[in-house]
């Protein structure tokens, strides 16, 4: 027979359930502090050239500044093909040497915009970042419904920004900002989701903390792309 016995709520300790708590939040806390070192290496390089003339003048005085503005790009499809042939260690020495590269890039921002203005518009991101990663990470919804949406809006956000590389078109950039705000923003709600999700299917394993890798590059671009974009509206260019 079986014991009509019920031990009294919180009697007895649940230890997988706390492990798998603990787990999750170490898992969480290691794709941030790997997103975070990203952009620290990022805004380090980027200081780096945009104070020093014999740096930035030959990258954005000549045609290298074409390099600079696409090779994150190309690194980034570069680094999504070969992710699966990645050891860990190569995937986070690739994930801190993207960021050096967007650091070279982001370097013209700190060259063309007052600090304050940078300064506001990183406030801006950083506060619309951390509410949507929130959201995702809290959420019940189940957000991949949106995923196929949000991905055809990214590829329409590349597509239409490389084209306005050449045509310098106002209007097209501030089309492109207001739906590049609204699709990174989602991104970053459903790439936090996603994150925790792969936890739950590949707990602490390698392949696990090689898409933890992975998930801290997907939330360093949307932050960093936000931040560009609003740069649209908050960004004040300096004086010449």
């Amino acid at each position: 027979m079986k014991s009509g016995f019920r031990p009294a709520q919180g009697a007895e300790p649940r230890p997988a359930y706390v492990g798998f708590d603990e787990g999750l939040r170490q898992h969480m806390l290691g794709i941030y502090r790997n997103m975070g070192l990203a952009l620290l290496v990022s805004a380090s390089v980027a200081w780096l050239i945009a104070s020093t003339p014999a740096l930035y003048q030959p990258i954005f005085g000549t045609p290298l500044k074409w390099v600079a503005m696409l090779a994150p790009l190309a690194f980034v499809f570069v680094f999504s093909f070969r992710f699966e042939k990645m050891t860990l260690t190569g995937a986070r020495t690739a994930l801190f040497a993207f960021a050096a590269i967007m650091g070279v890039s982001l370097a013209s921002i700190l060259l063309v915009f007052t600090g304050t203005s940078i300064a506001v518009t990183l406030l801006v991101a950083a506060t619309t970042f951390l509410g949507m990663s929130l959201w995702g990470y809290m959420t019940r919804a189940d957000l991949t419904c949106y995923s196929t949406f949000l991905f055809m809006g990214l590829i329409g956000v590349v597509l239409a920004s490389l084209v306005n590389l050449f045509l310098q078109s106002g209007t097209l950039q501030l089309v492109v900002s207001i739906i590049g705000v609204l699709v990174f923003t989602g991104l970053t709600a459903w790439d936090t989701q996603r994150a925790k999700n792969e936890y739950l299917t590949y707990g602490a394993s390698d392949y696990g903390e090689k898409l933890a890798v992975m998930s801290a590059l997907s939330l360093y671009l949307n932050l960093v792309n936000l931040f560009q974009l609003l740069l649209t509206f908050f960004g004040q260019r300096e004086e010449a």
